[in-house]
């Protein structure tokens, strides 16, 4: 099924690389672009190493390493010079590429950004990340959803970023929404090594979809990211992953979204997403399609509350060093709307 990583490539096959890129320090718009160039080096490698691949997929992280530094002058716009030159890696080796970006935003803190890009240099897919790291991560909260494109080949493709994926709402909407594969970009360290590897799985498993996930790899003087490409068949296995931790690999498989369509359409047992809406469809005609999960309704309605709320003792980013936030979401940053 994973044709050797993509060497032997089917007709109806997908190869995505997953590159662990060595971590970055970057510091000044030197550094930024030096780092674009590296991004741009590694996408030659990327069609080299692999002349089958459809799609290279760098993680989160991988233009402005892990400092969260929110500088002004490093941060990138989606007509600056950074992304034009993503753009023209993809035309040159003919193959779209997904890359990640910490996007300005003049009426608040910067988006976490991740863009996919065709093999003709358009941007096709546009995603800002929905649910920062708090309280580590000083990121805006996205405010576009997530987009489900026609992706390489024709296959419906998804985007979330790192702590994204462990919320199973997240996944589950972009397999509702038609994603056939959902990339899962990551700067994450090694503390996170086994919750990223069992929520991958489930990610794919409970929403039979493909799941192709990549975290930054290597040190820079401090962090220490832990790579871990993997991508995961939609029945949950395993069917390629990165384990030897060494930056600048470039993890391959061959997905088959083929399959995915034919499972989702044939499986009677284990076929969740569509039983999610239908409980019980061996008794009642249809199945039950109402909604039976407070935390839905109550989240929907704006109320959404835990039983634990006033014990919750992080709130804000504070305990990072960030100051206390007077903004509320939605609202423009002061000195923006002057």
């Amino acid at each position: 099924m994973n044709g050797l990583g993509g060497l032997n490539k089917s007709p109806e096959g997908v190869v995505i690389g997953l590159v662990q890129l060595q971590l970055p320090v970057v510091e000044t718009p030197a550094d930024l672009a030096a780092q674009t160039t590296r991004i741009v080096e590694m996408t030659v490698k990327a069609r080299r190493h692999m002349p089958t691949m459809d799609l290279v997929v760098f993680p989160e992280y991988a233009l402005h390493g892990l400092s969260m530094d929110i500088n002004p002058e490093i941060m990138v716009s989606m007509d600056g010079p950074e992304v034009a030159a993503f753009q023209q890696a993809c035309i040159d080796n003919r193959i779209w590429g997904c890359f990640s970006i910490m996007e300005a935003n003049p009426g608040g803190n910067p988006w976490n950004t991740g863009i996919v890009i065709d093999d003709e240099g358009a941007v096709q897919l546009y995603y800002r990340k929905l649910h920062p790291w708090v309280p580590v991560e000083p990121w805006e909260p996205g405010d576009l959803g997530i987009p489900v494109i026609d992706g390489p080949k024709g296959c419906k493709l998804a985007l979330i970023i790192c702590h994204d994926g462990m919320f199973p709402e997240m996944s589950r909407e972009a397999a509702y929404k038609g994603a056939e594969i959902c990339l899962r970009t990551a700067g994450y360290t090694a503390p996170i090594r086994e919750a990223w590897r069992f929520t991958n799985q489930s990610n794919a498993f409970c929403n039979l979809m493909v799941t192709a996930n990549v975290c930054m790899c290597g040190s820079d003087g401090t962090f220490d990211s832990m790579g871990e490409g993997m991508v995961c068949n939609f029945d949950g296995t395993i069917i390629a992953h990165g384990t030897s931790g060494r930056p600048n690999e470039i993890i391959t498989a061959e997905v088959r979204p083929d399959l995915v369509r034919e499972a989702r359409a044939t499986w009677g047992v284990e076929n969740n997403i569509y039983q999610l809406g239908h409980r019980g469809f061996t008794a009642v005609a249809g199945g039950a399609g109402d909604c039976p999960y407070s935390y839905m309704t109550d989240l929907a309605a704006g109320r959404y509350r835990l039983p634990w709320e006033d014990s919750v003792e992080v709130t804000d980013g504070t305990p990072c060093g960030f100051d206390a936030p007077t903004r509320t979401y939605g609202e423009t940053a002061p000195e923006a709307a002057e």
